[in-house]
């Protein structure tokens, strides 16, 4: 069975963040997974747009661009000219007044677009979305921070949006305390990718091909 693996950058070393990219790029990562926070919409500062330009610059492999910012119709167009076509931008749609006009920014750019659902967030009230985007990103967990623990309920969200995916035409993700047991029972039910951070990936004494390696061969 075929997933996409997504590196969440929020949690690389900083350090040598060229030697990150290059590693998990040959790693075999699918995508550089890009968490922006402004401190408004959640309550945390992350990563920065010259951080997401320096990734876009170091690899040929796509950006996830996750915005976890309060109206990001204001700014969208300073993330998406130092972006490439092909690379998928996130939105959460309660942090905006017209969701579908930053989503169409997005979609005339040449980038994917994307919704993020925030545990607290019902899959009924975005419904109307899921005809306009390309991916929705589930957060397993409430945005802002790494580390945290998975909240059981989300998983519900999951047997709505599943059944959905082939008439609607868009992609599951997760995001959020992904343990290899979660890539085992959800990949299978159609997830199509997930977001690997301190859980799987990002931790000391972690080689980033041989966890790759491992997820890959799970026995699913």
């Amino acid at each position: 069975m075929n997933f996409e693996l997504n590196a969440s950058m929020m949690c690389a070393n900083y350090g040598h963040l060229a030697r990150e990219v290059e590693d998990l790029e040959e790693a075999g990562v699918d995508s550089f997974h890009i968490d922006i926070m402004d401190g408004r919409y959640v309550p945390n500062f992350a990563m920065s747009i010259n951080d997401m330009a320096f990734i876009a610059s170091a690899t040929k492999k796509p950006l996830d661009v996750h915005l976890m910012l309060e109206h990001p119709n204001n700014n969208i167009g300073l993330f998406l000219e130092k972006l490439r076509k092909g690379d998928t931008v996130y939105i959460h749609p309660e942090a905006e007044y017209h969701p579908s006009t930053t989503l169409q920014k997005i979609i005339n750019a040449g980038m994917i677009p994307g919704i993020a659902i925030n545990p607290g967030t019902s899959v009924e009230t975005v419904m109307e979305m899921l005809h306009i985007v390309d991916k929705v990103l589930v957060m397993s967990v409430n945005p802002g921070n790494a580390g945290q623990m998975y909240l059981p309920y989300v998983s519900k969200k999951y047997d709505k949006l599943l059944p959905l995916k082939e008439e609607m035409g868009f992609k599951v993700y997760w995001d959020g305390a992904c343990s290899a047991e979660k890539i085992l029972e959800f990949a299978p039910k159609g997830v199509d990718g997930f977001v690997l951070g301190t859980t799987l990936l990002f931790r000391e004494g972690y080689v980033y091909k041989d966890q790759i390696e491992k997820i890959r061969k799970l026995e699913i």
